[in-house]
């Protein structure tokens, strides 16, 4: 074990210092490099500039005023934002709520949610969307992918037609803390592992059921993308198992979707060469250079998952020097779906929403004060850096064998967590029904008459690659998210599965 390690480590100083940078790809290659700086993991940040938000303006003022606080842990309020088109409803019926929790087993930590009503059922599923980083804000999913409402250049406010609201009661989470609007005081509170991230969104619901009890008895969906493909199995695992202990509030969890995650990263760093060849990022003489740091990355990965902080800051930097060598032979393409051009410091432009969540107006609505947003924490992504290589495919089995149901989905143009590296995870796993998995046919996803999909399933277990779609699905391709996210959560995707034809190909 200690001359594994040695190696690694060794090895991992010479990549740092040795890796091939060529003038036209320095901005990608330095963002990926080194930990301090690496950006592919830190999903839709407009700027990786700002730090975890200790003692933030206006804090004590805002929410430490007794009158709002206490007795309440949550400190809830409606809202609506300004210059939102006109829906003919009132805000009152719309049920917009946010709000800041205070984390029960933190020293100062206040979690941000948005809470959205369904616009057509309140018996509709409660669905939680965490997004990925880690330390990505979910506000970029609220205002880019699949929430309520869109933002024009105007900073006006335009309604989504295919926001999930419309089949299910939406929450959004800046979790963990430091990221989005949520703060804390006090460094402690910065979480370094799925164990401390799924243990404050568990207390999290606790707390957002017992204000809100008329929902505690809907069924209870987990959805998120890219790092959460981290958090959503081991939340998943921690609200299953406060259930079976009867901790507190029942909840009705149901089942998890997983976009465009990273999960088990043994087998999805080892798809990224298959990934970029098969897609013209890199030449065969490339594929077969780059795989030869392999074999380093599955031991790193395997000493990270006996061994301790060292192992695991090892395994990240190993392996992340082969997305490293693919984004140097592929230039500008942005990663996050290789169609398009790379701009800006992470390939998205999404100022717009800084300059939205910036103004005071919308501040007030919100009720955060002068409490500054944070789009991607490069603090709570570096805290989380020993969590990066963890295998979190381990906890998924015990789920599906209790019949809670995992949808895995990916647009079949991301590089970074691709469709492939998760095809093939989801087809290792083991589990019972694992050979009826493999064995059954691919069938194609259709909406409005339409191929948008190949879908795979069986029992409690779908997978589903996404066509013309990069890393962010429901953002490019918005109405097949909605009628996945609707078929799945009422028990039809299997539907599709069941009608296949035999002949079809498979994933």
């Amino acid at each position: 074990m200690e001359k594994n390690l040695t190696f690694l480590l060794c090895l991992c100083s010479l990549l740092l210092f040795l890796s091939p940078l060529s003038s036209a790809n320095s901005a990608a290659d330095d963002d990926l490099r080194l930990p301090s700086d690496a950006s592919f993991p830190s999903i839709h940040a407009e700027k990786l500039i700002r730090q975890l938000n200790l003692f933030p303006k206006d804090a004590v003022a805002v929410h430490e005023d007794p009158s709002l606080v206490a007795p309440k842990k949550i400190v809830e309020k409606r809202f609506r934002f300004p210059n939102l088109a006109d829906s003919g409803v009132s805000v009152e019926d719309l049920g917009h709520h946010t709000g800041y929790y205070k984390l029960q087993h933190t020293q100062a930590a206040r979690m941000f949610y948005f809470f959205f009503e369904s616009r057509n059922n309140k018996k509709d599923p409660v669905v939680i969307w965490l997004t990925g980083g880690p330390g990505c804000s979910s506000e970029l999913a609220v205002f880019y992918e699949n929430g309520p409402f869109t933002i024009a250049n105007n900073l006006s406010l335009v309604w989504n037609e295919y926001g999930w609201d419309k089949a299910s009661n939406l929450l959004y989470v800046d979790q963990p803390t430091g990221t989005g609007f949520s703060y804390s005081s006090d460094d402690r509170d910065l979480r370094h592992n799925e164990e401390g991230v799924s243990n404050d969104l568990y207390d999290f619901l606790q707390a957002f059921f017992s204000e809100h009890p008329q929902y505690a008895k809907n069924d209870f969906y987990i959805t998120g993308e890219s790092y959460a493909g981290h958090y959503i199995p081991a939340f998943a695992a921690r609200v299953h198992q406060g259930n079976k202990a009867k901790e507190g509030i029942h909840i009705n969890l149901k089942g998890f979707a997983i976009g465009n995650g990273l999960t088990d990263p043994a087998i999805q760093y080892k798809a990224y060469t298959d990934y970029a060849l098969d897609n013209g990022l890199i030449k065969e003489s490339d594929y077969k250079s780059i795989n030869r740091m392999l074999p380093a990355c599955e031991l790193a990965i395997k000493l990270c998952g006996t061994g301790g902080e060292v192992a695991c800051m090892a395994s990240y930097v190993v392996c992340t020097s082969i997305f490293n060598k693919i984004m140097g032979h592929a230039g500008d393409r942005n990663y996050y779906d290789i169609r398009k051009k790379c701009e800006g410091s992470l390939c998205y432009d999404f100022s717009n929403m800084e300059k939205f969540l910036n103004q005071k107006s919308v501040r007030d609505a919100l009720g955060v004060g002068d409490i500054e947003f944070v789009s991607c924490s490069p603090t709570v992504y570096q805290a989380m850096l020993m969590d990066w290589m963890r295998n979190l495919e381990v906890g998924i089995p015990a789920l599906l064998e209790d019949g809670i149901k995992l949808l895995v989905y990916a647009g079949e143009y991301d590089l970074i967590c691709n469709w492939l590296g998760n095809s093939r995870w989801v087809h290792a796993m083991k589990w019972s029904g694992q050979q009826g998995f493999v064995s059954s046919p691919s069938v194609p996803f259709v909406v409005d008459g339409a191929e948008a999909g190949q879908l795979k399933g069986h029992g409690p277990l779908s997978f589903l690659k996404v066509h013309d779609a990069g890393h962010m699905v429901p953002m490019d391709q918005p109405k097949a998210a909605l009628e996945m996210l609707k078929r799945w959560t009422q028990g039809k995707l299997a539907e599709d599965v069941g009608e296949s034809d035999d002949g079809a190909a498979d994933l």
